[in-house]
Order: structure tokens, then C-alpha cells, then sequence
């Protein structure tokens, strides 16, 4: 097989002299301080997984949500997010957005992969009875904020969670939105070149339940 053809193929597991490596290679990471142990920030999961010390106990590390999802929303957790993290699932909104696979039977086709039925869902699941976060919105990166007349954010939200304000700036209905990410997948603010100094995400993103400070 040639080395392109290796490239191509998928590992069908890790070798204990990989794991073995790995382990050593995370370990001196964090004596340097390169990654946390418990996890820098807590983590937007698929469908499921939102009871995260129960999801964590069952979690193999296997992808089969990742590779099954149909909005390729769901990536491999690196190493900054935490040893206990680390390739556990978590919701990418920039490659796409959770639609609960509304129109796939079964409901969440992540949760139905699973081999070890880590994902915990409800009787009847879907949009309207699952959360995986809140959209929250950073003004200083937003265009809207800028006076720029961006709603991009508003547009894709298919739950009616947002609403705009009488100057045209976007607001978050919190009681509405379930943390699908269509708002941040469509967030312009980082490829629009006209963008705030230091930003480094999109001016909308959604975090855990956990992160939003009422008040």
C-alpha cells in the first residue's frame, strides 16, 4: 500500500504502544502547563450529553457520533480542552448546526450510534425538549454593533430565538433558543473584514448553560 493509500485509510483503533506514547506525551504536557486536567472550558455537547459527569463515565472515545453526523457539527476534543475531554464530542458551529435530525428517524442519529448509550435523551427528544446551550453575543465583535446592519445571526435561527432591537442590533430570547448553533454557524463577523481588534471567534457562540451569568 502506498504511503498516499495509508493516509486514506482509517485506524481501526489505538495499539497499546500508541496509547502508551500518548499518555507520555500528555503527561509532560501538562508538567509544562500546556493543557489542564479537568478542562479549560466546558464543553457544548451533542444531543444527550448534557449530563456531563454521567457521559464522561461512558464515553469510549470511539467517533461514531462524529462520523454519523449529517451536519458534520460534531469534532474530536483536543488537548486544550482537558485529558478528560480529550477526544470526547463536541459541537463544532462553524462546520455546521444541529437540526436534532428532525427529519431522520429515530431522532439524533449521534445518540442512536453510540455503542455504549452515553447519550442520555428523553422520551420523545427533539428540538423543543432538548438544550445543549444559550447564543450569547459579544457587541464588541458584532457588526450589527457597528452599525454595519449585519442580522445574518437572526436570519438562520430556525426556533425563533432572536429578535432584533429598534437600532437593528440582535438579542438572544433565551427562554427559546436550545443551543442548535445555526446563529454562529452563519456569524459573518470573522470572514467580513471588518472585524473588532483581538477577536478570535465569531461575534455570536454558544456555550453551556453553565457559562451564562444572569443578572
Amino acid at each position: 500500500m502506498s504511503p498516499e493509500a495509508r493516509r486514506d485509510v482509517p485506524a481501526a483503533g489505538m495499539s497499546r504502544r500508541t496509547f502508551a506514547i500518548g499518555a507520555v506525551g500528555a503527561a509532560a504536557m501538562v508538567g509544562l502547563g500546556a493543557v489542564k486536567v479537568a478542562g479549560a472550558d466546558p464543553i457544548v455537547r451533542p444531543p444527550g450529553a448534557q449530563d456531563e459527569d454521567a457521559f464522561i463515565a461512558s464515553c469510549i472515545h470511539c467517533e461514531r457520533c462524529r462520523e454519523v453526523c449529517p451536519q458534520h457539527a460534531v469534532k474530536p476534543a483536543r488537548l486544550e480542552s482537558g485529558l478528560l475531554n480529550l477526544r470526547t464530542p463536541q459541537m463544532d458551529f462553524r462546520s455546521g448546526w444541529c437540526d436534532f435530525c428532525e427529519n431522520e428517524d429515530g431522532g439524533p442519529l449521534c445518540a442512536a450510534a453510540c455503542p455504549t448509550n452515553a447519550f442520555r435523551l428523553p422520551a420523545g427528544a427533539a428540538s423543543e425538549n432538548v438544550r445543549l446551550g444559550i447564543a450569547l453575543i459579544n457587541r464588541d465583535w458584532c457588526l450589527a454593533f457597528q452599525a454595519m446592519g449585519c442580522h445574518e445571526c437572526v436570519d438562520a435561527c430556525p426556533y425563533e430565538a432572536m429578535g432584533l432591537h429598534d437600532d437593528g442590533t440582535p438579542y438572544v430570547i433565551e427562554d427559546a433558543c436550545n443551543g442548535c448553533g445555526a446563529c454562529e454557524h452563519a456569524c459573518i463577523s470573522l470572514s467580513s473584514g471588518s472585524l473588532a481588534t483581538g477577536a478570535t471567534d465569531r461575534a455570536i457562540v454558544v456555550v453551556p448553560e453553565s457559562e451564562v451569568h444572569h443578572g
